[in-house]
């Protein structure tokens, strides 16, 4: 593989192991960052040290303005690119709608579907054949969230998590002429701080039990699904959503 991997939220967990993983199959990576300097930073260096090229660009997921100065930042760089995956995502804590404020609802909605559709948006028109580019794929991070709805818990994010599937089946349909797949992968409990960033950072070990295989995924699970949608291998796979959940 080559070209240039594009990864939102690469910092940490999933989006970091991705960013990692991708350098090793010989991309190029990209990966944004909205307030860890420092950790993003580090993913690059690791990337580096292990002969690969990356760079890190600050972003906001939610807004417009901080993804065009992304794609500023690739196009300088002269790399086709070739692979985008959405992963920046947000969580709240567990909160009935009852409860829930409009900005957070906002919050959880910019970042987790308005931010993904404005990266595809443009990652679609560098790398459409239809725009002159050389084809490519997009891999959207949902979550099992989307199926069960999550009441009282965190239904805004399950919405949102929802959404992204509609985006992926309906946007894999609208731009396969132009070469690009676009594909889905829905973790399950995953062993990442985003559990923290719920107020229940041990949750994905607390839940083992309810998980048929009885442990948590690992982040570098997820990116080893999204490693092979995103390759040759998955040349044949699009509109597909991968549920990657130890069963559940």
């Amino acid at each position: 593989m080559s070209g240039l991997l594009l990864v939102t939220g690469g910092s940490r967990g999933i989006g970091a192991a991705i960013a990692i993983g991708a350098a090793k199959c010989g991309f190029d990576v990209c990966l944004t960052y909205r307030t860890d300097k420092r950790s993003a930073n580090k993913i690059v260096d690791q990337i580096s040290v292990g002969g690969g090229i990356a760079f890190a660009v600050q972003a906001d997921a939610a807004s417009e303005a901080d993804t065009l100065k992304v794609f500023e930042q690739i196009d300088a760089r002269g790399i086709p690119l070739t692979a985008l995956v959405n992963n920046a995502g947000v969580v709240d804590v567990a909160t009935p709608l009852k409860d829930m404020s409009v900005d957070r609802i906002e919050r959880m909605m910019g970042t987790n579907v308005i931010g993904p559709m404005i990266y595809a948006r443009e990652a679609i028109n560098r790398m459409s054949t239809e725009a002159g580019g050389k084809g490519g794929s997009i891999v959207n991070i949902s979550s099992m969230a989307a199926n069960g709805g999550r009441p009282n818990q965190y239904i805004d994010y399950a919405a949102s998590k929802a959404a992204i599937d509609a985006l992926t089946k309906g946007l894999a349909l609208e731009v396969v002429a132009g070469g690009i797949r676009v594909n889905g992968v829905r973790p399950g409990l995953v062993d990442t701080d985003i559990h923290a960033s719920g107020g229940q950072p041990d949750r994905a070990h607390r839940l083992a039990d309810t998980i048929p295989m009885k442990r948590p995924g690992t982040a570098q699970e997820i990116a080893d699904c999204v490693l092979f949608l995103i390759s040759n291998e998955a040349s044949y796979v699009t509109g597909a959503i991968l549920d990657v959940s130890g069963g559940r």
